[in-house]
């Protein structure tokens, strides 16, 4: 699916539009997505910050360190703490949309799986995607 596409919360208290294309959809499986997912998985789509606009009320924000040392913040809706964005301390200029929060999700189209080295021994991983232990970046 071409740009724009929306999303937003459960609740519906927070809408989002993103004017590009994503870059990238991958499944992430390191401990603070499955916190954060509460699944064995996330599904992110990485997009450029300055793409995505809130058009509805405003998110809450948690800070942590990533398992790889970098400063995470993920966005949430404070109503219904529907994940929605991950802000990268070492790429600020992108954003991680959470495949979730899609009004559509439908046209995703994951590539890899990352911090494989984190998954669950339950969870499917799929075969015909690149599977990297760790942040591919």
């Amino acid at each position: 699916m071409p740009a724009p596409f929306s999303g937003g919360c459960l609740c519906g208290a927070v809408r989002y539009e993103c004017t590009a294309e994503p870059f990238a959809t991958v499944y992430c499986h390191c401990r603070d997505c499955q916190h954060a997912s509460g699944g064995p998985s996330s599904t992110v789509v990485m997009v450029t910050k300055a793409a995505v606009a809130v058009t509805q009320g405003a998110v809450r924000s948690y800070a942590k360190k990533s398992d790889a040392g970098d400063d995470v913040t993920r966005q949430f809706c404070g109503d219904c703490g529907s994940p929605l964005f991950s802000v990268l301390g070492s790429s600020p200029d992108l954003l991680v949309l959470k495949a979730g929060s899609l009004d559509d999700p439908s046209w995703l189209s994951p590539s890899m799986n990352i911090w494989t080295e984190s998954a669950q021994p339950w969870a499917h991983i799929a075969d015909d995607l690149p599977n990297i232990a760790k942040n591919p970046g």
